[in-house]
């Protein structure tokens, strides 16, 4: 019944959306009993079963170098084509290697056959599962025809090859209802929509280092901490954060960033540090110190969690202008907090519908939103209304029992012999208690 399941991607290492919802994906599939496996070029997971690749990380020099010559142009040079095709190779087998290794009877790709930041890695995935037919699940987070920067190329015979491939064997998942749609339009591929997903049955637990995190900070007992809860690029609108805390006029208000900077280069985070300087905003980037809440490799202990950040937020900012989901609404729903949040267009079609209680904007601060966060910072009361029916609401929505139904469905479909199910009850006999008629919490009448 339980199952070997390779993980891949080019990074799974640190708090991006890709990276923690693959730890939660693992950590379902692990409570049904069974075992996960990963392949990245970059790994924070246990080592045991990692298998570490630096040639497939969207960063490693040769995969740069082949980005350089094909975004933004649309003639290729033989030489390249070549360079891609060698590092396609290389990581051809060395995908080979990790499944024989591991005994990896299921795939499950998280974007690496989305957005074409590796190019010869997407390649040789379609090609290996193309030529293997080995079960996959294509995790699908944010394809490239929502990026602007590859819209211009010299690669679309392998952007529609592989990103995604189009193959009997691989079972698509969306994580937005927009993306099902365009990939239907686009390729005539059907796609299951998972949201991303939190234990809202299991509220969290503050870890014993989090006491330490104001201290370390420099942040004092009465400063009213503002969260950023995401990484420092383009798209998550930070500035709107900054004129949110000049807007408050209290210096109080600290601004804090919880996520790394670099992923796509630092022009952004270097203004982001002088808009809040020319604002009078006092802004702290925590980003060496964060790491992911299920970093399981033994180094946990060195490094601050996300788990350890939003119990003293008192108030979280989520200005994105695009999403393919929104890790940080739901982590900060979690933690019953408050949110301003800017109506990007996933939150409009899928989340809003649902009667969340938030500050909303729509791409610019105006007096009614910052008057609302000054209400909700000032009342306990009104602070608590909002974020119990948030959290009521998520759980129904966005759980683990959502994920772990959906998650037991493809399975059946992948393995209709064995049809193995995932429960939270790994040592029953024979896994008997799933054997009955699963029962999910009601969705809330919104």
């Amino acid at each position: 019944m339980s199952k070997n399941i390779g993980f891949i991607s080019t990074r799974f290492a640190g708090t991006d959306g890709v990276s923690l919802e693959s730890s939660k994906w693992a950590e379902v599939f692990e409570k049904g009993g069974h075992s996960c496996f990963w392949f990245a070029g970059e790994l924070d997971r246990e080592k045991e079963k990692s298998f570490l690749v630096p040639e497939a990380h969207f960063q490693n020099e040769q995969n740069v170098w082949i980005n350089e010559r094909v975004f933004g142009e649309k003639k290729r040079e033989s030489s390249v084509t070549e360079n891609i095709h060698a590092l396609r190779s290389y990581l051809k087998f060395k995908l080979e290697k990790f499944i024989d290794q591991f005994n990896i009877e299921l795939l499950v790709v998280e974007n690496a056959l989305t957005i074409p930041m590796n190019i010869p890695l997407g390649i040789a995935l379609a090609e290996y599962i193309s030529e293997t037919q080995i079960p996959t699940i294509a995790h699908h987070h944010d394809f490239y025809w929502e990026r602007t920067r590859f819209s211009v190329n010299a690669v679309g015979e392998y952007l529609h090859m592989a990103f995604p491939p189009d193959l009997s064997n691989i079972e698509h998942v969306v994580i937005n209802s927009a993306a099902q749609k365009e990939l239907a339009h686009r390729r005539g591929i059907s796609a299951t929509i998972i949201p991303n997903v939190l234990d809202f049955e299991n509220p969290p637990l503050n870890g014993k280092r989090t006491e330490e995190f104001r201290k370390k900070f420099g942040l004092k007992t009465d400063n009213i901490m503002i969260l950023q809860p995401t990484r420092v690029i383009r798209r998550k609108g930070i500035e709107l954060a900054i004129e949110l805390v000049k807007a408050l006029d209290n210096k109080r208000c600290k601004l804090v960033i919880s996520h790394e900077c670099g992923d796509e280069g630092f022009e952004y985070v270097e203004w982001i540090k002088e808009h809040a300087s020319d604002h009078d905003v006092d802004l702290r980037i925590a980003e060496s110190h964060i790491a992911s809440p299920w970093n399981n490799n033994g180094d946990r202990q060195k490094k601050y969690s996300l788990w350890n950040i939003y119990p003293h937020a008192d108030f979280i900012t989520f200005p994105s202008l695009t999403e393919g989901f929104g890790n940080a609404f739901l982590e900060a729903v979690y933690f019953k907090k408050p949110i301003l949040i800017n109506r990007y267009d996933t939150y409009i079609r899928d989340i809003e519908p649902k009667g969340f209680d938030l500050v909303a904007i729509d791409g610019f601060l105006n007096k009614k939103a910052v008057q609302s966060v000054k209400e909700v910072l000032k009342s306990p009361m009104r602070r608590k209304r909002m974020v119990d029916k948030n959290y009521e609401i998520a759980t129904a929505c966005y759980s683990y029992s959502v994920l772990r139904k959906h998650l037991n469905t493809m399975m059946q479909n992948i393995f209709p012999d064995s049809a193995p199910r995932i429960c939270f009850e790994p040592t029953c006999r024979q896994h008997e208690s799933c054997l009955k008629e699963e029962q999910y919490p009601a969705q809330i009448a919104v």
